[in-house]
């Protein structure tokens, strides 16, 4: 991934609205680690990432970014939930374990990648044992003249497995199923523990035969072919460099194990006892995985929190220390709703259209009925809770509800979302405050 700052964000504008600040500080992070790679070792091993700390209102894009973000990128990503973990000594996932899920992360990506480049013999193997139990082969005692002929059957088989003229043959085939997996979560002690009891009781990979179609029998061998071509102890090597080099944690909801004064909220397994675990993570430490040992120093964490009841400075101050690039998202206004209904590729009321689209309806919205919806949307941010964006939901679904229920009656017709519709079905309710709480 060597895209410039200038392309990650111009990327990232295609689905995110506005937030500039927000955008440029992790593309700038972002083409850091493209930069790193490029030093020599002994310069590499001194440069860490500068941490990064969202804060913004819900519903302004922190998620959205972080979403679009590892579909771009084609790095080892993973989104967690900061309020999920517990200390270390109450029951609950421990915050090493999203080490681990970066792990499992960086082994997937890697493994689809090798697939892909060993696409070809991983479907030479797959033709070449689904045509052997339509063709069993011929003893080896067997005369040349039988040898071509049977060559000369295999290649034609072959060409109608590829056509698709098989598919719908049944063969019986032999599947290698693995008794049970350790789960990727699990600490390694436990895993390992777990693994030997396997074998004790003998619940090891087995292989078993099955009836099935052609089609599927592609399908059900992928995996065996997979497990037999790639090299599996170089997928965990690269998928651990690359974890511990290119990795990025998306740590959401970070303010929920914040501490306020005001409110100690020991009612949960100690917030503070999270952020404590939090640090040598962050910092840079060793984390054993299912696949190996996994230094954290250079991982990138990106935090994201909407800090409406506690504030950044209730986070313990060595964790303060360890995020020092500090980013506030901006809340939406009328124009920024408005931008986020139209601008984004799928933008909501593209999905509208292209949902009614299946049902044979032509879905509409003028101009100002869009407008309309965003003026709704931001009284109703400012007069109740602001949830940002996600208000936009709420409202077109108000608008669109009949016509989406009757949509089969509709079938051929062309209907337009006016102005007037919209304030028809949303006037009242957001005149009256009390209504307006329960619908929007």
């Amino acid at each position: 991934m060597n895209l410039t700052p200038k392309e990650i964000v111009k990327f990232l504008d295609d689905y995110v609205i506005g937030q500039k600040d927000a955008k440029k500080i992790i593309a700038i992070a972002l083409r850091n680690r493209y930069r790193r790679m490029k030093l020599e070792k002994s310069m590499q091993d001194d440069i860490m990432p500068k941490n990064i700390l969202m804060i913004g209102s819900t519903g302004v894009g922190k998620t959205e970014i972080a979403r679009r973000l590892s579909k771009m990128m084609g790095l080892p990503f993973i989104k967690v939930e900061a309020s999920k973990y517990t200390e270390v000594g109450f029951v609950g996932r421990d915050v090493e374990s999203m080490i681990r899920d970066l792990a499992m992360s960086a082994v997937n990506l890697v493994k689809s990648e090798f697939r892909e480049k060993n696409s070809d013999k991983i479907n030479e193997y797959i033709k070449d044992k689904i045509i052997k139990k339509l063709l069993p082969p011929l003893p080896t005692a067997a005369s040349e003249e039988k040898k071509a002929d049977y060559e000369k059957s295999y290649e034609k088989m072959a060409i109608k497995l590829a056509n698709g003229d098989l598919d719908d043959l049944s063969i019986e085939i032999e599947i290698t199923q693995s008794g049970f997996d350790a789960g990727a979560n699990m600490p390694p002690d436990m895993a390992q523990m777990q693994e030997s009891f396997i074998k004790i009781i003998g619940l090891t990979n087995k292989t078993i035969k099955k009836e099935m179609k052609v089609k599927d029998a592609k399908e059900a061998l992928k995996n065996e072919a997979s497990e037999k071509i790639l090299d599996m102890e170089s997928i965990k090597t690269e998928a651990l460099r690359r974890a511990e080099n290119e990795g990025i944690i998306f740590i959401d909801e970070i303010d929920k194990v914040a501490v306020s004064y005001g409110n100690s909220g020991r009612q949960d397994p100690s917030k503070e006892g999270v952020q404590r675990d939090l640090l040598p993570i962050v910092e840079g430490s060793s984390v054993t995985t299912k696949f190996g040992t996994i230094k954290t120093d250079h991982i990138l964490f990106i935090a994201a929190g909407a800090f409406h009841i506690s504030k950044p400075s209730d986070l313990i101050p060595e964790l303060q220390g360890r995020f020092p690039l500090r980013v506030e998202l901006n809340s939406l206004d009328e124009d920024a709703l408005y931008q986020i209904l139209t601008q984004p590729k799928n933008s909501l009321l593209k999905q509208y259209e292209a949902l009614l689209k299946t049902e044979n309806v032509e879905l509409k919205f003028t101009d100002e009925a869009i407008r309309a919806i965003a003026k709704i949307a931001q009284s109703a941010n400012e007069k109740m809770e602001d949830i940002g964006a996600r208000r936009l939901h709420t409202v077109v679904e108000r608008v669109i509800e009949d016509i989406s229920f009757e949509a089969n009656e509709n079938s051929g017709k062309t209907i337009e979302i006016t102005k007037e519709l919209v304030e028809e079905r949303l006037g009242n309710i957001v005149q009256d405050q009390d209504l307006a709480r329960y619908i929007l």
